[in-house]
């Protein structure tokens, strides 16, 4: 059973992204060390023992759809209601609606207790905190002052309608239509697909961001528009009215995440309402609505990362517990009688290490990018946090979510047969993790911005500077002279040679106009920037680590140095030689 590591989950938030320094200069408003540490407390109990048993009847039982209502599994209504009046959902929002106020790099870590327990269960209110950015950032007071306290609050869930059957990562084939009425609202038609918790009976009301296009909007991603168009209207007072022209028409049946609706949506069918048309609300300016929307999909891919760092604990958890209990065959470092547990063979235990160091890495990339945005948010270095924010989003995104696939395979791997059954766990894991790296934008298309929008931010500077300061970090562990970090800095240092390569060599080809080149190396560099950051993340958590902890984290740090980080050769490598390979290889496959 899964149990969350909140000492570590606070460690990396206090020592290794910088919030410790923040909450002592005063920087987090009156967030303290004793109040985070409490709230993360009770997140962890309330992942541990609330979410987590619910998660199996989850997968089995599904979202069945009859007649467009959506029934969630056994036990999952009352779960939501207890997390939502436990003020989970009002974590970051903002306090003038009835949130918190809290870091962003706080709830994330709460996000991560959460999907780790359930990852089916997790997407749901991350899509409602997206909801809440976006409508914060560019609702009028009117619409802010309707639906802002009970999307805050989680008596309301919130969705983000972007596909559609002809439109996916491109969304200038999107063709749902919005009609101004003249009264200032407007008519919605059309039909999404893959929305996350589009219809469910959590909640009494569901709150759609939909994007449109008006009559007269130029071609292409310059004439969206975003829009809010409630499940059910809401009258003046705040009470629901009626309901509103549009309905889910399917229920996708996915490999996994199977608690969680993914929908089918048709707005302005004329089954509800005294004519067709959805009744919407303009979000920001006309023919703007994609730069609205990406406000909530940065957040969501921040929170999507966070969902492989998630299944990635839960998958250790459980090849752990499994290999301490399985035995088999003998081995030289088990002095027991009979068979050995599995958890005594080298080849086990490269794998068990493995996921740890795995991990750990992508969990501290993610809380670094966290606490970026939130540093973003404050009255000083504004610029310096938000290009670091957005340096980090898609590596947080994309790797991490890697991570969480390749943890879970492994895990499968380490249960042997057993792994393969859908009796341990294991395969549910793996099975709801593959739609992690797809969703919230894909891992390539994460690549692609990194290397072409984020790399040259502030004409380099951005990533220059960012790669100095794990130098720095390194510099202090070789400074150390530690016994159990004996060699540890030189393989660092490495990892960040590569790194710094390869980064010049993007830029490079950018520069020169070589984009073809540059695309066909931004996967591997993105994943070659992970673990050499990951790895400077892990030695510093060893740094800074209390006497009884420094030990076992180093020996982390240590086996991903000597048996991970290589791997930024080979990459480097690929980045540097393979794009001719690849572009002609590629063009064969288009010969006829």
């Amino acid at each position: 059973m899964y149990r969350a590591p909140v000492s570590e989950i606070v460690h990396t938030l206090k020592a290794v992204t910088g919030l410790g320094d923040a909450m002592e200069n005063g920087q987090m408003g009156d967030l303290s060390p004793d109040l985070l540490d409490a709230i993360l407390e009770e997140a962890g109990k309330f992942a541990s023992e609330e979410v987590a048993p619910l998660s199996r009847a989850g997968d089995e039982q599904g979202t069945p759809l009859s007649d467009g209502v959506v029934t969630m599994p056994q036990g999952w209504r009352d779960l939501y209601k207890r997390w939502s009046q436990g003020g989970w959902n009002a974590l970051t929002g903002p306090e003038q609606f009835g949130g918190q106020d809290l870091p962003i790099s706080l709830g994330t870590a709460a996000f991560e207790m959460w999907n780790s327990g359930s990852l089916a269960f997790g997407i749901g209110p991350t899509l409602t905190v997206g909801a809440v950015e976006a409508i914060c950032a560019h609702g009028t007071q009117a619409i802010k002052e309707t639906y802002l306290p009970k999307l805050v609050s989680g008596e309301w869930t919130g969705t983000m309608n972007l596909t559609e059957p002809q439109a996916g990562s491109d969304l200038n084939a999107l063709k749902s239509r919005a009609e101004p009425v003249g009264d200032g609202t407007y008519r919605i038609f059309g039909q999404k697909i893959f929305i996350t918790y589009g219809e469910h009976d959590l909640t009494d009301n569901i709150v759609h961001l939909v994007l449109a296009r008006l009559p007269d909007a130029p071609a292409g991603q310059r004439g969206i528009s975003l829009f809010l168009v409630p499940k059910f209207l809401v009258h003046e007072d705040g009470t629901l009215g009626a309901r509103n022209d549009v309905f889910c028409n399917g229920v996708e049946h996915k490999l996994g995440i199977h608690a969680s609706p993914t929908c089918t949506m048709i707005y302005g069918d004329g089954k509800f309402g005294d004519q067709p048309g959805a009744i919407g609300w303009l979000i920001g300016e006309e023919n703007r609505g994609l730069a609205c929307m990406f406000t909530m999909m940065n957040n969501a891919r921040l929170l999507v990362g966070i969902q492989g760092v998630a299944v990635a604990e839960s998958a250790t958890q459980k090849a752990e517990a499994y290999a301490a209990e399985r035995r088999q065959g003998r081995a030289d470092s088990y002095d027991g009688e009979g068979m050995a547990p599995i958890l005594h063979h080298p080849d086990v235990q490269r794998n068990i290490l493995t996921m740890k160091a795995l991990t750990a890495a992508a969990r501290m990339i993610t809380y670094n990018c966290a606490h970026a945005i939130d540093m973003a948010g404050g009255e000083t270095d504004g610029a310096y946090w938000n290009d670091r924010a957005g340096l980090l989003t898609p590596v947080a995104k994309a790797f991490s979510t890697d991570i969480g696939c390749e943890v879970a395979s492994i895990g499968v791997q380490v249960h042997g047969g057993m792994g393969y059954v859908e009796e341990t766990g294991a395969a549910q894991l793996l099975r709801d993790a593959r739609i992690a790296p797809i969703y919230e934008g894909t891992n390539g298309i994460q690549s692609i911005d990194l290397v072409t929008r984020k790399l040259p931010l502030s004409g380099g500077d951005a990533v220059r500077g960012y790669l100095a300061e794990l130098r720095t970090m390194v510099e202090d562990v070789a400074q150390s002279n530690r016994d159990d970090m004996a060699g540890l800095a030189d393989a660092l240092l490495a990892g960040l040679d590569d790194l710094d390569a390869t980064t010049e060599f993007m830029l490079a080809r950018l520069e020169a106009g070589e984009r073809n080149t540059a695309l066909a190396g931004s996967a591997p560099y993105l994943r070659l920037f992970a673990l050499a950051a990951g790895n400077t993340y892990l030695a510093r958590a060893a740094l800074k680590s209390n006497p009884m902890d420094a030990s076992s984290r180093a020996l982390v740090a240590r086996f991903m140095a000597h048996n991970l980080l290589g791997e930024t050769s080979g990459l480097r490598t690929q980045i540097e030689q393979g794009a001719d390979s690849l572009l002609q290889a590629g063009e064969a496959l288009l010969s006829p």
